[in-house]
C-alpha cells in the first residue's frame, strides 16, 4: 500500500461510524486549537490596556469578513478533490490542488491590496476613533499583509482533507497556534530583546505563525505522500477548473459573510437590555461555539465522506454517511445540553460569578440549549451538501436559519416597537417580551431549519456530484480536466 493511501481515510468502504470518527476527531481538535489561536492575541494585548483590547476585538469581525472568502476555496477544493479521490483518479485530484493554489494566491493578494488601500476608511466605517483607531490600524495593517499566508494554509488543509487526511493539518494547526501563543508576549509586551509593539506586535506574531504554517503546508504538498501532491507542472492556469472552483466556492464565501453579519445584528438586539444580558449572551455564545466546533468538524468529515462516495458512484453510502454523522452529532450535543441544563449556574460561574449574569445565562441556556442538537444536525447536513458541491443549498440553509427565522422572530418577540432606519418613525411589531425573545429566535431558527435541511436532503437531487462521473477508468491521468460546463447549482 502506498504511503499516501495509508494516511487517507477511505470513506467508500468499512464501518461508517468508525471512519467518520477517524476523520472528525483531528478536525475537532484543530477547531479547538484555532479557538486558542484566536484568543491568544486578545489575552496578551489585555496586559497592555483597554484600548488595545477594544482595537483587537473591533478588528476581529473585519478580518473575518476578508478571511471568509477563503471558505469558498476550501469548500470547492474539498468537494472536487474528494470526488476525484473517490473515483480513483489521484492525478486529477493533484491537478485541482495546483489550481487551488493559483486561485488562492490571486484572490488573497487582491483582497489584501483592497484592504490595505481602504484600511483608514474601513476603520472609520466601523466607528473606530482616537486611541482605538490608532491601535486598530497598527494591528489590521499586518493582518492584511498576512492574508495570503492565511489563505495558503486554508488551501493546504482543504486539499489534505478532501483526500481523507485530517491528521497532518491538525498537527500543523497545533504548531502554528503554539508558536503564536509563545511569540505573542515577546512581540506585544517586549520580552527579551524585542521592543514592545502592542497591537502591532500581535499582528506580527500572527504573520509569523501563519507564515510558518503556509511554508510547511506547501512543502508537504510538494513532497507528496499525504494523500495529494502539488506538481509544479500543474501550476498553469486551467480555465475550466478555475471556473468550477469559483462556481462551487462563491456561495460558501457569501455564506460566511452573511453569518458574520447576522451575529453582529443579534448582538445589537441584545444591547438594549443591559450589561447582564450582554454578558449572558457572550457566555452563551462561547458555550455554543464549543458545540459548533464539534458539529462543524463532523460536518467537514461528512463533506469528505460524501464527496468520496459520489466520486465512487455509491450515493446510497453517501446518504448513510450523512445519517450516521448527523445522529452521532445530535446525540453528543444533546448530552452536552443536558449537562448545561442540569447545572446551569456552576457552568456559568466558570466564566463569572456576578449573580445577575449567572441568572440571565441560566435563562439563555434553558431557552437555547435544548436546541443544540438541531444546530448540530443542520451543520452536518450542510457539510453533506458541500461535499456534493451543492454549496448554494448550504448557503440557502444558513440564510434561512438566520434571516428568515432567527432575526425576524427575535424582532417580533423581543420588541414592542422598532424605529424605521433613517427616520424617527416607530412601528409596532410584537409583544415586547424582552431579551427572552432574542433567545427564542435562536431556538426557533435551529428547530425549523433542521427539518427544512432534512427534507431538502431527502429529495436526493445532490447525488450527481460536480466532477466527471467516469470512475477510475474514466479519462487519462495526463488529462486531469473537470467539466467546465458543470454548474454549482445543477440539480438544486
Amino acid at each position: 500500500m502506498a504511503d499516501s493511501e495509508r494516511k487517507r481515510v477511505d470513506m467508500t468502504s468499512g464501518p461508517i461510524a468508525r471512519r467518520v470518527g477517524r476523520l472528525a476527531w483531528p478536525l475537532v481538535l484543530g477547531n479547538l486549537l484555532q479557538t486558542v489561536y484566536n484568543l491568544a492575541d486578545l489575552f496578551w494585548v489585555g496586559r497592555v490596556g483597554r484600548e488595545p483590547v477594544a482595537a483587537v476585538s473591533l478588528m476581529f469581525p473585519l478580518s473575518w469578513m476578508f478571511v471568509s472568502a477563503a471558505m469558498g476555496v476550501t469548500a470547492a477544493t474539498i468537494a472536487l478533490v474528494s470526488q476525484h479521490v473517490g473515483a480513483g483518479d489521484d492525478r486529477r485530484a493533484d491537478h485541482v490542488v495546483a489550481q487551488t493554489i493559483l486561485l488562492t494566491l490571486a484572490l488573497s493578494a487582491t483582497l489584501a491590496a483592497v484592504g490595505w488601500v481602504a484600511r483608514h476608511e474601513l476603520l472609520s466605517l466601523m466607528g473606530a476613533d482616537g486611541a482605538v483607531f490608532t491601535e486598530a490600524l497598527a494591528y489590521i495593517e499586518i493582518i492584511f499583509l498576512a492574508l495570503p499566508l492565511t489563505f495558503l494554509f486554508f488551501a493546504f488543509r482543504a486539499a489534505l482533507q478532501g483526500a481523507g487526511d485530517t491528521k497532518t493539518a491538525m498537527w500543523l494547526v497545533f504548531v502554528s497556534a503554539g508558536l503564536n501563543v509563545v511569540v505573542d508576549p515577546f512581540f506585544i509586551l517586549g520580552w527579551g530583546p524585542f521592543p514592545a509593539m502592542g497591537t502591532r506586535g500581535a499582528g506580527w506574531a500572527t504573520f509569523l505563525s501563519r507564515g510558518v504554517a503556509a511554508v510547511v503546508g506547501v512543502g508537504v504538498l510538494l513532497r507528496g505522500g499525504f494523500g495529494v501532491r502539488l506538481r509544479v507542472g500543474d501550476l498553469v492556469p486551467d480555465p475550466g477548473i478555475l471556473r468550477t472552483l469559483v462556481a462551487v466556492g462563491y456561495p460558501a464565501t457569501l455564506d460566511g459573510w452573511t453569518r458574520s453579519f447576522a451575529a453582529v445584528v443579534m448582538a445589537a438586539f441584545v444591547t438594549p437590555f443591559g450589561a447582564a444580558a450582554i454578558a449572558a449572551y457572550g457566555i452563551g455564545v462561547r458555550l455554543m461555539s464549543v458545540t459548533w466546533s464539534v458539529a462543524g468538524a463532523v460536518g467537514q468529515a461528512t463533506a469528505t465522506g460524501v464527496g468520496q462516495n459520489l466520486g465512487a458512484n455509491t450515493p446510497a453510502r453517501a446518504a448513510s454517511v450523512t445519517r450516521v454523522a448527523a445522529a452521532g452529532t445530535m446525540t453528543l450535543l444533546g448530552a452536552a445540553a443536558a449537562v448545561c441544563l442540569a447545572f446551569p449556574r456552576p457552568v456559568t460561574r466558570v466564566f463569572i460569578d456576578d449573580p445577575a449574569v449567572v441568572a440571565e445565562t441560566e435563562v439563555f441556556l434553558r431557552f437555547v440549549a435544548p436546541f443544540w442538537a438541531f444546530f448540530g444536525g443542520t451543520m452536518v447536513v450542510q457539510g453533506a451538501f458541500r461535499g456534493a458541491g451543492r454549496t448554494k443549498v448550504a448557503m440557502g440553509l444558513s440564510l434561512l436559519s438566520r434571516w428568515v427565522f432567527r432575526v425576524p422572530v427575535a424582532i417580533v418577540l423581543a420588541f414592542a416597537t422598532v424605529t424605521v432606519p433613517g427616520t424617527a418613525t416607530t412601528v409596532a411589531v410584537g409583544p415586547g417580551v424582552g431579551v427572552r425573545g432574542v433567545w427564542t429566535g435562536f431556538s426557533v431558527g435551529a428547530f425549523l431549519t433542521f427539518f427544512v435541511a432534512v427534507g431538502w436532503f431527502r429529495l436526493g437531487r445532490w447525488t450527481e456530484g460536480v466532477v466527471d462521473g467516469d470512475g477510475p477508468s474514466g479519462g487519462s491521468a495526463d488529462d486531469p480536466q473537470v467539466d467546465p460546463d458543470v454548474e454549482a447549482d445543477r440539480g438544486d
